[in-house]
């Protein structure tokens, strides 16, 4: 499992012209791909770990502060692209894989006290952030 996180002052994320999730305060995106062999312990363990990952400003954490989370799926994380032009997405869950994983991420960053804001699991999505600091950081479960 991989996870894209990003310190923000807002974010909101859109299907088709429609807002499906957002965020109006400080918080945190994060994009979240699945590799094959993720299991629900890992989206467990990489939500708390994020939850209590201190990033925000003065060293808080999103559970110091009770920040809001987005949190959208995104399997381009897992983009191979040594060879060739074109990436290769195998390293990439299938959505029947993926789908639950994504899920079960989110239930367990909401049962550590998070208010979780999502995207619409493989829809084409257009997602608007302001990055603060700008923070991006990328962790590997």
């Amino acid at each position: 499992m991989r996870a894209v996180v990003q310190r923000v002052t807002d974010a909101s994320v859109e299907v088709a012209g429609e807002m499906v999730g957002a965020i109006d305060q400080p918080g945190l995106v994060v994009l979240l791909g699945v590799t094959h062999d993720d299991t629900e312990e890992k989206a467990k363990a990489l939500a708390a770990k994020i939850w209590t990952l201190r990033i925000l400003r003065h060293e808080r954490s999103a559970a110091d502060e009770q920040a809001p989370i987005l949190a959208i799926s995104q399997f381009t994380l897992y983009a191979h692209t040594r060879k060739g032009r074109r990436p290769s997405w195998s390293a990439a869950a299938p959505g029947p894989v993926s789908e639950p994983l994504y899920d079960a991420f989110c239930a367990a960053l909401e049962s550590l006290g998070a208010k979780v804001e999502r995207g619409r699991f493989g829809a084409d999505m257009q997602v608007h952030l302001t990055n603060d600091g700008p923070v991006t950081v990328i962790l590997d479960a």
